[in-house]
């Protein structure tokens, strides 16, 4: 596939016009019909309907704004999607859900033993980098790649603090983008008292965009491939995937902390792929082992989330029950949630950017629709 350069604010893509569909409920077909996915109807899988046509009644009622896409794998088998902006050949841009991917091919790369490990440090992989490194600390030395994986690395990076000199929107300005990270300062802890708890875990949060694409070269120089060719000969090829499309720096080196564009059905393919535990339709990519540890909790985030390798970790409440999830989440809103104790994968996509609630949007339609609807139904069991 040819690739295009994609600016970090480009425009969006005039892609189709609004769904006017009711429920669009799958009913069974040929998998080749749908990207790969083989396909059920709601009900053999055991979810009910009514929740989702009440969802798509809100939606078109403009009771949740800018609402994408929504897509729901049932024991795996597609078995719901409904496209309210464009159309399933639309390939959405979910912002930082880009950063999970990077998660599954740095495990890629540990199975084929390109990559040493997790422990595996970042400028000795890069000494070109540390040579020409300013700020020098010999704590940054030992900077590995869990410690980007988990956010919680030693840098002075923090896109949630705008006075942060990490902060990525100070990234995007600089040409060299992995040198404007490592370059950066260790970062200071002030202890409020001597009695101050150690953080759950062992490791600080501090959600660092710049961190996740430092990745990027890491996964260059360990494979020997640049990162968005490796990503397409070892994950989309077998996924299935051919529309990736991916954000370049100025230095044409392919952004894994954010901004790919994939399809609905194709995000859908990446979370399916974690609920089996690495394997995709019979056929092995990632080490189960690897699932498991890239979707355990590595750092706490508040006292509702917790952080893995580059996914969150949450449970959602819905009619009084907990449901345990993994999942994908990108400005905006954008949400690739897996439910393991349900079997399920749900993708809402939604272009809310930067907007106050746009996180708990979709979560309300998660909780308020999409979970009732298997809670709900006979079939769950």
């Amino acid at each position: 596939m040819t690739k295009r350069f994609v600016l970090m604010l480009g425009v969006a893509l005039l892609v189709g016009g609004a769904s006017n569909a009711r429920c669009q409920a799958v009913s069974e077909s040929p998998a080749a019909a749908h990207n790969g996915w083989v396909t059920a109807t709601p009900e053999s899988a055991g979810v009910a309907i009514k929740p989702l046509q009440d969802m798509e009644a809100a939606i078109r009622a403009g009771e949740f704004k800018k609402i994408g896409s929504v897509l729901i794998a049932r024991r795996g088998k597609l078995v719901y999607e409904n496209y309210f902006d464009g159309n399933a050949d639309t390939v959405r841009d979910t912002r930082s859900a880009t950063k999970s991917i990077t998660d599954v091919l740095v495990g890629i790369a540990i199975r084929e033993r390109k990559l040493s490990g997790v422990d595996a440090r970042v400028l000795a992989i890069l000494p070109e980098r540390a040579r020409k490194m300013q700020n020098p600390d010999p704590r940054k030395d030992k900077i590995t790649v869990e410690d980007f994986l988990t956010m919680s690395s030693v840098l002075e990076c923090d896109d949630w603090n705008e006075f942060s000199r990490g902060n990525e929107e100070r990234m995007y300005v600089i040409e060299d983008w992995a040198q404007f990270i490592l370059d950066l300062p260790v970062r200071g802890h002030m202890h409020v008292d001597e009695n101050e708890e150690p953080p759950k875990y062992g490791r600080l949060f501090s959600y660092c965009t710049g961190g996740v694409f430092v990745l990027s070269e890491v996964l260059h120089k360990a494979t020997g491939q640049r990162t968005d060719r490796y990503a397409q000969d070892k994950l989309f090829g077998p996924l299935g995937i051919t529309d990736a499309e991916w954000v370049y720096s100025p230095l044409g080196i392919p952004q894994t902390g954010g901004g790919l564009r994939l399809t609905g059905r194709d995000l859908l393919k990446v979370a399916q792929l974690y609920l089996n535990g690495g394997n995709w339709q019979g056929r092995r990519i990632v080490d189960e082992a690897w699932v498991k540890a890239s979707t355990h909790p590595h750092a706490q985030i508040d006292d509702e989330t917790e952080y893995g390798c580059l996914w969150w970790l949450k449970a959602f409440k819905s009619a009084g029950k907990s449901y345990p999830a993994f999942f994908m989440s990108g400005n905006g809103g954008n949400k690739v949630v897996a439910f393991p104790g349900l079997d399920l994968a749900v993708v809402i996509t939604s272009t809310n950017y930067n907007t106050r609630g746009m996180h708990e949007q979709t979560e309300k339609l998660l909780t308020d629709y999409i979970l009732p609807a298997i809670s709900q139904s006979a079939g769950n069991q």
